[in-house]
């Protein structure tokens, strides 16, 4: 997905919910779990650090949704709703 799309949906969201509703990061289909989202950063972001102990990552222009914690299970039916998958 790009950032265009991905603004886009969450625009559609956005207007249906209002600005305060709350993003959350579906993860594992088959055993499927809410979780957080702690922020957002960048393949550039990441190769900029000074950390040795970490690979970097090819591609500079991509944009990471980064796992917060886990709020709880999730639900298998947001693969069969969710849109542009």
């Amino acid at each position: 997905m790009d950032i265009d799309t991905l603004i886009e949906i969450l625009s559609d969201y956005r207007e249906e919910f209002g600005g305060d509703a709350e993003v959350r990061l579906m993860t594992q289909q088959s055993w499927p779990f809410e979780n957080g989202i702690c922020g957002l950063t960048s393949g550039r972001e990441l190769n900029d650090t000074d950390d040795d102990d970490d690979e970097d990552v090819a591609d500079e222009q991509i944009v990471y949704i980064v796992e917060g914690g886990q709020l709880g299970y999730g639900s298998k039916r947001a693969w069969e709703t969710c849109r542009d998958c």
